[in-house]
């Protein structure tokens, strides 16, 4: 009997530890830190997944349009586009995959489509005053066309190149015309913002624009006596002169503009050797101006936004300055073509393609800090060797009118090169529309082609 009794209570024993042991694994598993399945934080990182990939999406598309930019100049073709009798293409932009849209010497303002070959020409936009009250313009045309950033408008010379012409995108319909800022030529125009333009003019001065919502509800409610859609005339809301205090204040013909939209500045390029630097927003302030290490020929100017650096295209160099650097801190390339001048010059991921008077297309990394070299066996359309190596994509042979002058002056000259007078790439990096003419002023011609 008592064995009995102290195996029941042996039992009962064991079964209490048992009890406890329990117990106590339960007031461990309780003290784990408990999981949040709650939605919000389920979202949240659901989200963070997603930047995560976006991100990694975003590095990997940036690392095939650079691997892209690298390799796509060695090989580049080319086709030629007949333009008929029009004389030298001097600006061009992409409006969309398969048209650009281009100026002319001969102030003539047209539409390619690169599919068909296809022209079409949009009507010039006249002043408020008559056109026998202006003055002898022939032979100065079209030298600037942009977009604003949201491409629903279109700024370029009117039929009048001392004013401003703007058009409505997609259908190129007229909105207006500033008729009362300049007293020179057109030669550059800058968007600032998706309603307010800048001009560079040839008398000195910088023009600012704006295209207010008034003047866009004001267009298109009729027709003038040659079928063009009527649109309004607007004045400067500023106009500026560039500084002439350190030069031949006839020699300050303002070039070239290039807008720095992370910063709201505005480059400006003069044709006395200077590079200038403007605040501009609603507004603009001048903030330094320096004078380049090359002053011949300084018609072309870019911004890589990327490399917060402006690129200077002048008679046989591209200098690249930067504002936040010293004056004297800026490196310069030569194009190894003396004499014919940089015509056009822009940047497209980490490569700076130019366009040369001798009609060569150069291309400079400039991570590396030199010219893309000619890939090994590379030859098709009008390639060559330029220097040592160096990939040169040299434009075809045009049309050339041979008329009095070239009959009296250029007729024992066999051959002569279209200069690259305008470039453009398209949206996909994978399309460089490429116009001009020939060099000499006084010949008429006209070149123009899509590298693919």
């Amino acid at each position: 009997m008592a064995r009995k009794t102290v195996s029941r209570k042996r039992k009962a024993a064991e079964q209490q530890a048992e009890q406890l042991a329990w117990g106590e694994s339960v007031c461990k598993r309780k003290r784990l830190p408990a999981v949040k399945k709650s939605v919000v934080c389920f979202l949240k990182g659901r989200e963070f997944r997603q930047q995560q990939q976006q991100q990694h999406e975003h590095h990997l598309q940036q690392s095939l349009r650079s691997c892209a930019a690298q390799r796509l100049p060695g090989i580049l073709r080319e086709r030629e586009f007949t333009l008929g009798t029009l004389n030298k293409v001097f600006a061009s932009q992409w409006l969309n995959h398969r048209q650009v849209v281009c100026g002319t010497k001969c102030n003539t303002l047209f539409v390619a489509d690169v599919l068909t070959g296809q022209i079409t020409k949009i009507p010039m936009l006249k002043d408020r005053e008559p056109a026998s009250a202006l003055l002898d313009q022939q032979g100065c045309g079209i030298h600037a066309i942009e977009l604003n950033p949201s491409r629903t408008l279109l700024a370029t010379g009117g039929d009048n190149p001392n004013s401003l012409a703007v058009y409505r995108l997609p259908t190129l319909d007229p909105v207006c015309v500033g008729d009362d800022g300049h007293k020179d030529w057109i030669f550059s125009i800058a968007w600032i913002s998706d309603n307010m333009a800048v001009s560079g003019s040839r008398d000195g001065s910088m023009g600012l624009w704006e295209v207010t919502e008034d003047v866009l509800c004001k267009t298109g409610d009729g027709h003038d006596s040659t079928g063009v859609p009527t649109y309004s005339h607007i004045s400067h809301r500023a106009l500026k002169d560039i500084p002439k205090e350190y030069t031949n204040p006839y020699n300050c013909k303002v070039r070239a503009l290039a807008f720095n939209s992370n910063n709201k500045e505005l480059g400006a390029v003069s044709l006395d050797g200077y590079f200038h630097l403007w605040k501009a927003e609603h507004s603009l302030c001048k903030l330094l101006s320096t004078k380049l290490p090359h002053c011949k020929e300084n018609v072309c100017l870019a911004y890589g936004q990327e490399w917060s650096v402006y690129a200077v295209g002048s008679q046989a160099h591209v200098s690249f300055l930067d504002p936040r650097q010293p004056p004297n801190n800026v490196k310069s390339v030569s194009s190894r073509e003396r004499g014919s001048g940089i015509r056009s010059v822009s940047f497209y991921e980490h490569i700076i393609t130019v366009g040369t008077g001798h009609g060569s297309l150069l291309f400079y990394d400039i991570r590396a800090q030199r010219f893309l070299e000619d890939p090994v066996g590379a030859s098709c359309g009008h390639k060559g060797r330029l220097g040592e190596g160096i990939l040169n994509l040299t434009t075809g042979k045009g049309w050339l009118n041979h008329d009095e002058t070239w009959r009296s002056y250029f007729s024992d000259i066999p051959y002569f090169p279209n200069a690259v007078y305008t470039h453009c790439y398209d949206s996909s990096g994978t399309k460089l529309f490429v116009a001009g003419g020939p060099l000499p002023s006084g010949l008429h011609g006209n070149y123009a082609s899509l590298w693919s």
